[in-house]
């Protein structure tokens, strides 16, 4: 009794790509992946007679896993007084340090969740002396040197993953007939 290795192959390729596509999705998407970048810095002048600089500069951290981040810090060398963390309905807790740093510690980051603090301070303080770290009990947060872009529809992903596993289905189909041609 010969196996036929074009039917062997025509089953197997599909299978093992489910199962390679399965494993590579779980492992992508499924844990906490915390971003974290600068939305802007700015200078601005005050009117008056006695004109004076204010600073401001903004924090976005966004959990763009699917799991939830606990214990969300958002390390400080000095925290100016004036802090907005936007959205305002969610919960925070500011833990000053003895050496003058501070933490904004938030309990969760739920998946998709994003939020922005907002820092309103004077010179000689600028941005870079502010903050220090993004952590979650989960690992550090990824740091963006770039503002993000929307990224594509549901329908561009769909396409994106079909002729990506479609690919390698017809990668895995050649290399079990390479194996059963060198096998002979």
């Amino acid at each position: 009794m010969s196996i036929d290795i074009d039917v062997t192959a025509k089953i197997l390729a599909p299978l093992i790509t489910a199962f390679v596509v399965g494993t590579v999705r779980y492992f992508l998407e499924g844990r906490v992946r915390i971003v974290s970048y600068l939305g802007h810095t700015s200078t601005n002048k005050s009117r008056g007679d006695k004109p004076f600089d204010v600073h401001t500069h903004n924090v976005i951290v966004h959990n763009t896993g699917r799991k939830a981040a606990h214990n969300l810090r958002i390390g400080h060398n000095l925290l100016p007084e004036s802090v907005t963390v936007v959205p305002t309905s969610i919960q925070y807790t500011v833990e000053r340090n003895p050496d003058g740093g501070a933490e904004i510690v938030f309990p969760t980051l739920v998946p998709k969740e994003q939020i922005t603090i907002s820092y309103l301070y004077f010179p000689p303080v600028i941005w870079s002396q502010i903050n220090s770290y993004v952590k979650a009990d989960e690992g550090y947060a990824k740091i963006i040197k770039t503002i993000p872009f929307a990224s594509p529809s549901l329908l561009v992903k769909v396409i994106v993953w079909a002729l990506m596993s479609l690919g390698l289905s017809l990668i895995i189909y050649w290399l079990v007939h390479l194996a059963a041609y060198l096998l002979q």
